[in-house]
């Protein structure tokens, strides 16, 4: 091509043999540059807007992701590219280190491409695995992600082999010397991408998951597991972010058992105040037996009891003689066969009503239970109507909650 040209000057007397030679040359560049935008042009214009055509053509998925991530974009770039590479060392005959530089440079612009378009595909491949539900059991990022890496380091040393006309192996037996201080930079790659191995082989965590993690005020679910970090969406909405290899070498709690269970659980304790305790006199006993829940417990409990004194010829007018029912254990009583009788209480789960070793706030009567509906808003509504009433009971049963004295009580004992 570049003979041809110059001797179409030189046959036409349009230039002396040097001028005709620079013409030639500048006219064959030209050429080539109207080329590779031609290229560019069919590339980006016409194949690539047939390829988009075909994709909504089709019904399957996996081909709108790769074209979403811009996997054929990227390769539309390769286009000029190959022009350049192939045309411009006839234009530049004579000149060998120009068309070495040249080349060389088209070439490590080829892998600047190509990686970009791997990164593409491993982000495609990444969307289309998280559509399935099997990546919340198994997410996959920090592999592609090490993936990337692992590619974004040959590429390198493969573009700077090029660059310097050395073979990559030549750099690559360099790097011995170097693992030292390349193990002290990719720490935490390491270490994450350990971690990440860990944390799915053994499922302890994944996308979705509810965890808390006091140390780094982390109270959310999980939104995403990559190489280094994982963040999570507390219930703030702000993000916290915990190094990978945090979750293998420190404790967390993930609430993920408790989803994946029938129930919710409800443990809280009423403080009962001492001084309100006392057995249960005749009176007491009547007005407990019109209430509902326990009417059927205080007659069944009084036949046991007067039984059991009779048989040990116990006197029963001194109160203190023989077994007695008191306010708190018949409150006790009232309180399961509350939960019993609610529909939003789980009854296959543990139900109990306990009571605690007594502390200086007095005798600690503890609900423990599971609430059907584990939505945190449905749950904190069944805890407290529950609360609620047993607050608002209690004195039914001739006892006090414990609550410490405040400036208001201080004062109507004094003005008392």
């Amino acid at each position: 091509m570049l003979n041809f040209i110059y001797e179409y000057f030189i046959s036409n007397n349009i230039a002396n043999p040097e001028a005709a030679m620079f013409f030639a040359r500048t006219t064959y560049l030209c050429v080539i540059f109207i080329l590779a935008v031609i290229s560019d042009v069919i590339a980006k214009k016409i194949i690539l807007r047939f390829i988009s055509y075909l994709i909504k053509r089709t019904d399957t998925e996996w081909d709108d992701k790769l074209h979403e991530k811009k996997v054929f974009a990227n390769l539309s770039h390769l286009a000029p590219a190959v022009v350049i590479y192939l045309l411009a060392p006839g234009a530049l005959i004579g000149f060998t280190s120009v068309v070495t530089i040249l080349k060389n440079m088209v070439v490590v612009y080829v892998i600047v491409i190509t990686v970009m378009t791997f990164f593409a595909f491993l982000n495609a491949v990444q969307d289309i695995y998280d559509s399935f539900e099997a990546s919340k059991e198994v997410p996959i990022k920090s592999f592609v992600q090490i993936t990337k890496l692992g590619i974004f380091m040959v590429a390198f040393i493969i573009a700077f082999a090029v660059l310097l006309n050395k073979s990559p192996f030549y750099l690559i037996s360099g790097l011995g010397a170097l693992t030292a201080i390349l193990l002290l930079i990719f720490r935490d790659v390491i270490m994450g991408f350990v971690a990440g191995v860990q944390l799915i082989a053994n499922k302890m965590v994944t996308r979705g998951d509810w965890i808390t993690m006091d140390k780094y005020e982390a109270d959310g679910n999980v939104i995403d597991i990559a190489l280094t970090t994982v963040k999570v969406r507390n219930f703030d909405n702000t993000i916290t972010t915990i190094p990978t290899y945090a979750l293998i070498s420190e404790s967390f709690k993930n609430w993920r058992g408790m989803e994946d269970s029938k129930g919710r659980r409800i443990k809280r304790s009423i403080y009962i105040n001492v001084n309100s305790i006392k057995l249960c006199s005749e009176d007491m006993l009547k007005r407990f037996a019109k209430i509902k829940y326990i009417s059927d417990y205080i007659e069944k409990k009084k036949e046991e009891i007067s039984k059991a004194n009779k048989e040990a010829e116990i006197d029963e007018s001194v109160l203190a003689n023989g077994r007695k029912m008191t306010n708190l254990g018949t409150f006790r009583e009232y309180i399961v066969k509350y939960l019993e009788n609610n529909p939003k209480i789980n009854k296959d789960l543990t139900l109990i009503v306990r009571q605690l070793s007594p502390t200086e706030h007095g005798i600690p009567l503890e609900v423990y239970c599971f609430s059907s509906d584990k939505n945190w808003v449905a749950y904190e509504k069944i805890q407290s109507d529950i609360f609620d009433h047993l607050y608002a009971v209690i004195k039914e049963f001739e006892l006090e909650p414990y609550q410490s004295p405040s400036g208001s009580d201080f004062k109507s004992v004094l003005v008392k």
